[in-house]
């Protein structure tokens, strides 16, 4: 027997509901208010809007369990309520239809579990899974018609969410994504790839929804519908870009507007529409009767609604960084290193620093061109984690490869942006990357590019002491290695660097204190005790392999053989278990005055297991 969902998709395109958020908004419920517990507390707002709905001509009804999983009613300590909040709302969407006598359907809505999967958030796809299977197998039982998992930007996330639907639940299930201005996902997915992927998961629709008004998501379908000729497509625009306005939100797209766009859809194969945020009750009769009385639309004759102007980004103050103020306060402080992407795409980037900014980390280094490949501008990176993230970031600056001129244009270039705190380092010979040709000259070395900045730059004047207007206020690290081969060259190095004005340091990785002990011993004896706040380098392992590497083909790098073994022992669970020496290691930091902080460098862009060092240092705090 048919399905009454597909019955009904035989008949033509199906118009589902608009915004249940903007309308309980409306009515005076504050956004941060929990809309999936008003089922139970107001049913009689939240029934209304069904009513609503189905009067302006909706075929598709649905109830109001976007945040209803544990993830997200945690925050409201109404976890272990989401079975009776889903069928809750089902049972109040179905008593609505039944009073309307009309073939009304009824979908369970499942959006985001509002935490990330790994690699960019700490969440294991068992445990999304797990998650997603209570919400669904509740939305089953209290018998919705159809599924909707919607506003999606992680395809991993969507994924699980799917097998948890086809798992538990014999219902067709309509699969959405919501994208960004630049008709990318947040994680940076293009239409094509996201396509290919709703395909991939077997769900019965796939499209769009949320993102941008009916022009972007005209666009964006379009390019779905190329890369999956055979699927069903389901669209569901905001009313346009939200704007506030005297402290309220207000969306610009027009019921009119909507209904030239529901034409629109339909001439390009859309199976399932209707609204999302910003949408009303008018917004679906202006397509109801759009699809009841359809007319010629021109699709590249299409208003496209105007974007909202980005404002320019204010220059950063000068003066103290936020790194300088904890070390001055002897706040034992972490920072992360990122590699610039390949390519243009910064979208998992900025994810990855993102989820170390919600795990504590005091500031983001940013490589510049790590290991002599070329990837992007550093600069760049290093301003878009400030602006987007509100992180402050630590800028490598190798001097290989840059004349004096270069230099300073550089370095005026990146007080211009907003960055503070620099690197100062020779960086990777040219010859070991990807551009073995390519010049490998410089005029300066670290400890001159130092003095340059804290000598020259900080008090107004160039290389040549020639005023550049106001000074730069820039904090700036060295390079330190702390179990050298030829300790007194070392010494003799970092003196320069001290002389020069260097204000923090930076060292290798470490995977034993006893040389490092030996070396400040040494440096005390020759010059007094350090007091250079250092930030010690720990570059997790990741497995026995990773760990053979490091120690056998890395200069520099000597890894004790009860970390080998420990390592070796780990097997599969090897991650877990550099995260636990990593944590050992930090907590014997501590125990050496001048280490006053640890400088992370996560192997293979897995940021989530630097989250997981960043709470064995909250948690020791």
């Amino acid at each position: 027997m048919t399905h009454p969902f597909f019955e009904l998709l035989a008949r033509g395109p199906v118009l589902a509901d608009g915004a249940m958020g903007t309308m309980l908004h409306a009515r005076g419920v504050p956004f941060d208010a929990c809309f999936d517990e008003l089922n139970l507390s107001q049913p009689a707002a939240v029934a209304e809007i069904h009513r609503a709905y189905i009067e302006a001509g909706a075929q598709l009804i649905i109830a109001n369990t976007f945040g209803a999983n544990a993830y997200k009613l945690r925050r409201f300590d109404l976890a272990q309520r989401a079975a009776a909040l889903n069928a809750a709302a089902v049972s109040l969407a179905r008593r609505v239809v039944a009073a309307s006598f009309k073939p009304v359907l009824v979908a369970g809505d499942v959006g985001p579990l509002g935490v990330r999967l790994a690699p960019f958030g700490r969440l294991r796809p068992e445990q999304a899974y797990a998650a997603f299977r209570e919400q669904i197998a509740a939305l089953a039982e209290a018998g919705v018609d159809v599924l909707v998992i919607e506003t999606m930007s992680d395809l991993h996330e969507l994924a699980v969410a799917v097998r948890a639907a086809r798992d538990c639940a014999a219902v067709p299930v309509i699969a959405t994504v919501t994208f960004t201005r630049d008709d990318r996902t947040l994680l940076g997915d293009p239409p094509a790839k996201v396509a290919a992927a709703l395909a991939a998961t077997g769900a019965d629709v796939i499209g769009v929804n949320c993102s941008g008004g009916p022009a972007q998501l005209q666009r964006l379908i379009a390019q779905i519908r190329a890369a999956a000729p055979e699927a069903r497509l389901a669209v569901k625009p905001n009313a346009g870009w939200p704007e506030q306005v005297e402290g309220r939100i207000m969306y610009p797209a027009t019921p009119a507007y909507f209904g030239e766009y529901a034409a629109a859809f339909a001439e390009l194969g859309v199976s399932v529409m209707g609204g999302c945020c910003g949408t009303t009750p008018a917004h679906i009769a202006a397509m109801r009767a759009a699809l009841d009385a359809p007319r010629p639309a021109a699709a590249a004759g299409r208003p496209n609604l105007p974007a909202a102007e980005r404002d320019d980004e204010a220059e950063a103050a000068a003066g103290s960084t936020q790194l300088a103020q904890k070390l001055a306060g002897r706040r034992f402080v972490v920072t992360v290193e990122m590699d610039p992407p390949k390519g243009v795409d910064m979208h998992k980037l900025l994810a990855g620093a993102r989820l170390l900014a919600e795990a504590g980390a005091d500031a983001i280094d940013v490589a510049d061109t790590p290991m002599a490949r070329m990837r992007m501008s550093a600069w760049a990176v290093a301003h878009r984690i400030q602006t987007d993230v509100g992180l402050e970031t630590v800028l490598h600056f190798p001097t290989r490869g840059r004349n004096l001129l270069r230099v300073q244009a550089d370095l005026l270039a990146a007080h211009a942006l907003g960055l503070r705190n620099l690197f100062a380092t020779m960086g990777d010979p040219t010859a070991i990357g990807d551009y073995p040709t390519a010049s490998d000259q410089y005029d300066l070395v670290p400890s001159g590019l130092i003095k340059l900045i804290k000598q020259g730059f900080n008090l107004g004047l160039d290389h040549a002491g020639a005023k550049i207007g106001a000074p730069t206020a820039f904090f700036v690290a060295c390079a330190l290695n702390l179990a050298p081969a030829d300790p007194d060259k070392e010494i003799k190095a970092l003196r320069k660097k001290l002389e020069a004005g260097a204000d923090f340091a930076l060292t290798q990785p470490i995977y034993e204190l006893a040389p490092v002990r030996a070396f400040l011993r040494r440096y005390e004896d020759q010059h007094g005790p350090l007091t250079l706040p250092i930030l010690a380098g720990v570059l997790p392992l990741f497995g026995q392999r990773h760990a053979a590497f490091l120690n056998n083909e890395v200069p520099g790098i000597h890894i004790p053989e009860a970390m080998l073994r420990r390592m070796e022992q780990a097997g599969d669970d090897g991650p877990a278990e550099g995260v636990r020496l990593a944590g050992e290691l930090l907590d014997e930091f501590r125990g050496v005055p001048q280490i006053r902080g640890a400088y992370l460098m996560p192997q293979f862009g897995r940021y989530d297991l630097a989250a997981e060092i960043l709470d064995h240092v909250t948690a020791r705090a």
